[in-house]
């Protein structure tokens, strides 16, 4: 059995290789994500709603892109509703890297302490006592978070690098979803006039 996209030309292999980019990216969002998370709940905290919301939208996301493409592979992808959903993905990809990179636009991670060497103790360990005093919130500050230690604050911004990779990824197949249908529509315009034109002539 022979599997093949469909041939739709340079807008077909863009589609498909931002649907490509956008799985990646989605992936190692949630993965860094997922990984915060799991830091904090060992340290019986709650996670910020800032990663709690960045996860969330990530596993949306990956799910709607490995659905979206499934149904264009088999020609069965409604493109309008798909333009649609990749507009509301961007939006949410908008308001994800504005709260993510708020307050990391002035940090900078080259002058926070490194992480400790003891690989047992957790993030908080790096914390000074006024931070420490916030925890008994039980919820995690994301501003003091991003700033515990140098591996947090790099993995923190790639995380905010991807979010702002996928907003233009989620534009970009936007469009193309619109150029998709339009092209389409002018095909089965096209071949309707077509055999139309045979059966007058029949």
């Amino acid at each position: 059995m022979r599997f093949q996209s469909p041939q739709l030309g340079a807008l077909g292999v863009t589609y498909t290789a931002m649907r490509a980019c956008q799985f990646v990216s989605l992936i190692a969002v949630i993965g860094m994500s997922a990984n915060f998370i799991s830091q904090i709940a060992t340290a019986e905290r709650n996670p910020p709603s800032e990663l709690i919301g960045t996860l969330t939208v990530a596993v949306t996301a990956v799910i709607y892109v490995i659905i979206s493409y499934i149904l264009y592979y088999d020609n069965m992808l409604p493109l309008l509703i798909a333009a649609v959903f990749d507009g509301l993905l961007l939006i949410a990809s908008i308001v994800v890297a504005s709260l993510i990179g708020k307050p990391l636009s002035s940090l900078n991670c080259a002058a926070i302490p490194a992480n400790l060497d003891n690989q047992s103790t957790t993030f908080w360990s790096s914390v000074v006592y006024s931070v420490r005093a916030i925890s008994i919130t039980k919820t995690v500050s994301y501003p003091i978070f991003v700033g515990a230690d140098q591996t947090t604050c790099y993995e923190i911004k790639a995380v905010w690098g991807l979010s702002i990779a996928l907003c233009v990824l989620f534009a970009f197949t936007c469009l193309v979803c619109v150029g998709l249908w339009n092209r389409v529509r002018r095909e089965g315009g096209s071949a309707t006039n077509s055999i139309k034109s045979k059966d007058i002539e029949g």
